[in-house]
């Protein structure tokens, strides 16, 4: 899993202290200084980031705003809020708002990333677990548990056909199979009509393609089958 961190600090001198030091420690990060520009970057990829390092006190959009909609839009990522108060009633409003951990500014390297690695670990156990039950591929999540597709965060009403479909689909990207192989690893049926077979993919193109009649998630291999579109 990549170790990817938003950091969000107005004040230039500890925002490049704590890139530094986080580079250093093997995470891949991105940093911003306003709170305003963190929710336009995390807006565009709400899965993107494990944990955020968020300074509380911002003009404009400040730290909690942030941690607020972050929360409010993503349950597994970690928060960890920065301030220089030490005031008790800073540490349990961002605890409240959904932060995991609080540091209080100034603070040394290794209790940064100590600190850090800490939440990674939880936050990684969270992830990969329920990683089980799921898969993802592009826009779509294949819910396992619920027999259910996601596609940006909507739901996609699938026939129990057209599950499996897409599960042998998002598990095989890339690779061109055969209307013989999909009718016997769907259907089970080695002698079916292989008609059956187009008439179902036309069918789920319908569900999950931005435009049907031009499908750049389940592509046609001309003369032979199907391929799954989206290099994971």
């Amino acid at each position: 899993m990549e170790k990817n961190i938003l950091v969000v600090e107005d004040e230039d001198v500890i925002r490049e202290f704590i890139v530094i030091n986080l580079k250093r420690a093997g995470y891949t990060v991105t940093d911003v200084s306003s709170g305003e520009k963190a929710l336009e970057i995390f807006s565009q990829d709400k899965n993107k980031f494990l944990i955020a390092v968020l300074d509380i006190m911002m003009p404009g959009i400040d730290g909690f705003e942030v941690c607020k909609t972050i929360r409010k839009q993503n349950d597994k990522m970690g928060i960890i809020m920065l301030s220089a108060r030490s005031q008790e009633i800073d540490k349990v409003s961002g605890l409240m708002m959904g932060a995991d951990d609080y540091m209080t500014k100034p603070f040394s390297p290794s209790e940064l990333v100590a600190r850090v690695d800490a939440v990674t670990r939880r936050v990684s156990m969270v992830v990969e677990k329920e990683n089980k039950d799921k898969l993802i591929s592009g826009p779509f999540v294949l819910d396992f548990l619920s027999k259910t597709l996601y596609k940006l965060d909507e739901e996609i009403d699938l026939t129990q056909i057209e599950f499996q479909l897409m599960k042998f689909f998002m598990s095989n990207p890339d690779i061109a199979k055969s209307r013989q192989d999909i009718l016997e690893s769907i259907w089970g049926d080695s002698e079916g009509d292989i008609k059956v077979v187009d008439v179902n993919i036309r069918r789920l193109r319908v569900k999950i393609e931005d435009d049907p009649s031009d499908p750049k998630y389940i592509l046609t291999v001309w003369g032979y089958g199907y391929r799954w579109g989206v290099k994971n």
